[in-house]
């Protein structure tokens, strides 16, 4: 079955890369009217999802991210219309020049080619990764979650009804219905039609990409976040930022996860934390230092030294106190997972220090982690946020997948 998947997918990229801006948007358009006319039925399979994610005990967490509602769907097929107004990046020359031999050479945008994306159970997913690979001319094949399989055939399949009226392959994106997990395992071994593979889930689905994937895998999204507040930093309005980063939408991977408080302001401001987290019904997690200083009105817990690497995505903070910027940088470190970290100071060489030596892709000063979004860049959308180096760092948008080819335009020229 993957295999003639992946055939169809390589066929279709050929014919998406010739398209140009308008005619992907007019794909675009036409996918965003089905998505809000064929809504009863996109809406019934979701319900079907979520009456089985239920009887299987799914957290409300979880049902909340898999629930569709007209509101909802709405503002999917918007997102898309959205994307029709972002600037095409393919055919777009990055630079070039002509060259002593004669020869005028650049360097061109080009779409990837076969995008493969495994996710969990988020329905939007589904419709922002398709529009988006369909605006950089770039095929797709998707792997929902099980709890969201009904949900995700309803909508490739009004996605491919929009494409075949525009003349297109209905291959140019499709989902891998079957909750079969050996599918995963046989997807990651694609490397003849998939060029590059971009899992967004937990820390056990990057970790068997990364091991078991012979295509080029984007990890990220996984987001141990701190902040570190430090001895200069004015207390009310980083109490502002920490509540943003926390309570603005805790289940994020840009929610900060551990506060690191420098140990020269600690018994000011871990007290007036607690008092803020407390009206936020924030659960603090605190070290030796943080347990003897405070004695609520938050609710207080030991932090156990595991907690230190985890991403609750919840309503839960750790809290610790280091010596200096040096003991902050040293902690992001070893506990970070270089997604987003910021420093809360007023003192401009601490600021510059934490720019320069926390090493992720985001970093922030005296701003909230929250930032750190497709949409909050200015990119208009995002694919995924990566946490690696190579190729894309950060939210992914259109530019990410491209890559380039270079061009040489010669007059009989031949190399001396």
């Amino acid at each position: 079955m993957l295999e003639q998947m992946g055939k169809a997918a390589k066929a279709a990229s050929y014919q998406l890369a010739l398209l140009g801006s308008k005619e992907k948007n007019r794909v675009l358009e036409k996918i965003a009217d089905y998505l809000e006319a064929e809504a009863p039925q996109i809406l019934t399979a979701n319900e079907q999802d979520l009456l089985e994610a239920r009887r299987n005990g799914l957290s409300d967490a979880m049902l909340d991210r898999l629930a569709l509602n007209p509101a909802r769907l709405s503002a999917i097929a918007n997102d898309v219309r959205q994307v029709c107004q972002l600037a095409d990046p393919v055919g777009q020359v990055i630079d070039g020049g002509l060259l002593d031999s004669g020869l005028r050479l650049e360097r061109r945008r080009v779409p990837l080619g076969v995008i493969g994306v495994i996710y969990e159970a988020r329905p939007n997913v589904t419709v922002d990764v398709a529009s988006l690979c369909l605006k950089t001319g770039n095929a797709a094949i998707l792997r929902g979650g099980k709890e969201t399989w009904r949900t995700n055939a309803a909508t490739v399949k009004v996605i491919q009804q929009a494409l075949e009226e525009c003349g297109l392959p209905a291959g140019a994106v499709q989902a891998i219905e079957s909750p079969d997990r050996a599918l995963v395992n046989e997807m990651l071994r694609m490397d003849k039609y998939i060029d590059m593979l971009i899992p967004r889930g937990g820390a056990g689905l990057h970790k068997l990409c990364r091991e078991q994937s012979t295509i080029p895998v984007i990890t990220g999204g996984i987001g141990v976040c701190h902040i570190f507040v430090d001895d200069s930093a004015e207390i009310f309005p980083a109490l502002d930022i920490l509540v943003n980063a926390k309570t603005q939408r805790p289940s994020t991977c840009n929610t900060v996860e551990t506060v690191l408080v420098h140990q020269e302001i600690a018994e000011r401001f871990l007290p007036a934390l607690s008092q803020r987290m407390a009206i936020c019904g924030v659960t603090l997690h605190g070290d030796e230092i943080v347990m003897q200083v405070l004695k609520g009105p938050a609710k207080l817990v030991p932090l156990k030294s595991e907690e230190l690497d985890n991403e609750f995505l919840s309503l839960d903070l750790n809290v610790v106190v280091v010596v200096d910027i040096d003991d902050a940088i040293a902690h992001i470190r070893q506990h970070g997972t270089q997604h987003s970290d910021a420093i809360l100071t007023r003192t401009l060489r601490n600021a510059d220090r934490f720019v320069n030596e926390v090493d992720s892709s985001a970093v922030y000063v005296n701003a909230s982690t929250r930032f750190t979004d497709g949409g909050q860049f200015g990119l208009g959308a995002e694919v995924a946020v990566s946490t690696q180096k190579l190729h894309a760092r950060g939210p992914m948008g259109l530019e990410a997948l491209t890559t380039y080819k270079w061009i040489g335009y010669g007059d009989d020229t031949i190399r001396a």
